[in-house]
């Protein structure tokens, strides 16, 4: 019989963690200055060896934290044998097999079983479950925002997607009001913050580059004399040659609308350096604008740069949308329609596809190759006669994925109707920005230019 297990006061120094397990989770300082504070609350559990030496089963980060944070003592649960923390792992995964277990719950097993060194393949074989599940459930609950989000009662995937923002309190904040109030766009709002952070990270490169060479940042110029900075593109140097980007002294810094940072140099006190306009004013007889854009122009360029973006973002979850559609062991309702309907009203789209955005839409491998006439989905087609409608499928969806640009929400046509009504036919949720193609309501054109 196994003796009943007890409870110790000991230097965690004095531990030994056999287990390198959650390299991922490393020790924030947060958690060293919570343990150094408060101590470790939760008991660590362990087994003495014959030579007196106790060896860590679970909670290997606590006992790392404890010696980093100079604790003296910490609580130890001292089992009778590791055979004890097979048994641990036995109820475990019995709790994880009843059906009321909330996916909280279920996360926080899978982390009790990872903390006594179960792999993330042995727990899904344990416990019926894919080993990417597993995987996610331990990303999740590696974060702090993700077991916030967990143990709010978020469903695994949003837990995971708020791990991604761990330290982005504005981003947390976002999605957490998108799951209240729209939890529909959650993935188009989660994709839209991975690209603007993705974006905001080139463009403050950008700018330290700029300005480790001296260079200041300025945020407007223009091309004619009653402009206050002058482009380089549009200024002569006093004996009347074109100025060059040497002659910068600035920068207009800013991003496009994939999010790309860009520099356009810039003079600034250019009469003053001797400079002078390449061009004067002409505009067919109107009257020229003076001074800086009026706040409707600016809100219209505000509204044209952010839906263009939004659009961008919008195409990545619709793509891997369609992948997980076509991921699944049947075709879509009403597939046969689809690629006729396609075929016979929007033949040049459909007969137009890209072959690696096909190819990834039903998972096929896509190797890069600079063969002539490289057509990956037509490779994947010479070696399996399995599953052709899949590749049909995909095939049409990518003729029109092709023909779906930034800025299709300011000419919403039937064509890209026709698409976007069959994914949410099929389950889809379109972004706000793909709305506007659905309702067919064509936007005020103005001329601003993204």
């Amino acid at each position: 019989m196994n003796a009943t297990p007890t409870l110790e006061m000991l230097d965690p120094a004095t531990l030994t963690v056999d287990i390198n397990v959650r390299k991922e989770a490393a020790l924030t300082a947060d958690f060293i200055d919570s343990i150094k504070e408060h101590g470790v609350m939760e008991p660590v559990i362990a087994h003495r060896k014959e030579d007196g030496v106790v060896h860590v089963l679970m909670g290997q980060r606590r006992t790392r934290a404890a010696v980093a944070a100079e604790r003296p003592l910490i609580p130890v649960l001292i089992i009778d044998s590791p055979e004890e923390a097979e048994r641990i792992v036995t109820q475990v995964v019995e709790n994880i097999q009843r059906a009321e277990l909330t996916e909280a719950d279920e996360a926080d097993a899978y982390h009790q079983l990872s903390m006594i060194g179960v792999s993330a393949a042995a727990i899904a074989k344990k416990t019926g479950r894919t080993k990417a599940k597993v995987e996610n459930a331990l990303k999740a609950k590696a974060s702090a925002t993700g077991t916030r989000a967990l143990e709010s009662g978020y469903t695994l995937d949003m837990a995971l997607v708020m791990a991604e923002f761990e330290g982005d309190q504005d981003a947390v904040e976002e999605l957490e009001s998108v799951i209240r109030d729209e939890p529909q766009y959650f993935d188009h709002v989660a994709q839209k913050l991975r690209d603007d952070r993705e974006s905001k990270a080139r463009l403050a490169a950008l700018i330290e580059e700029l300005t480790a060479e001296g260079k200041a940042i300025v945020e407007d110029a223009g091309h004619y004399a009653d402009e206050e900075n002058l482009y380089v593109s549009a200024a002569k140097r006093a004996d009347g040659e074109p100025a060059t980007d040497e002659d910068a002294n600035a920068y207009i810094v800013s991003t496009n609308y994939r999010g790309e940072p860009r520099a356009e140099p810039v003079i600034c006190d250019w009469k003053e350096l001797g400079f002078t306009p390449k061009y004067e004013r002409y505009d067919g007889g109107r009257p020229a604008q003076k001074g800086p854009m009026t706040e409707e122009q600016k809100a219209e360029r505000k509204t044209l740069i952010a839906n263009n973006k939004a659009m961008e973002s919008a195409t990545k979850v619709r793509r891997e949308w369609v992948k997980t559609l076509l991921a699944r062991k049947q075709a879509p309702k009403g597939w046969q329609y689809f690629t006729v309907h396609a075929i016979t009203h929007h033949s040049e789209t459909a007969s137009g596809y890209d072959g690696k955005v096909a190819a990834e839409m039903i998972g096929a491998k896509v190797e890069e190759t600079n063969r002539w006439g490289w057509n990956p989905l037509q490779d994947h087609v010479a070696k399996t006669e399995a599953r052709p409608e899949f590749s049909l499928i995909a095939l049409v969806c990518a003729g029109y994925e092709k023909t779906i640009a930034k800025d299709s929400w300011r000419s919403p046509s039937q064509t890209h109707r026709d698409y976007l009504n069959q994914l949410v036919t099929w389950g889809y949720t379109p972004s706000e920005v793909e709305q506007i193609i659905l309702d067919g309501t064509k936007p005020a054109q103005d001329d601003a230019a993204a």
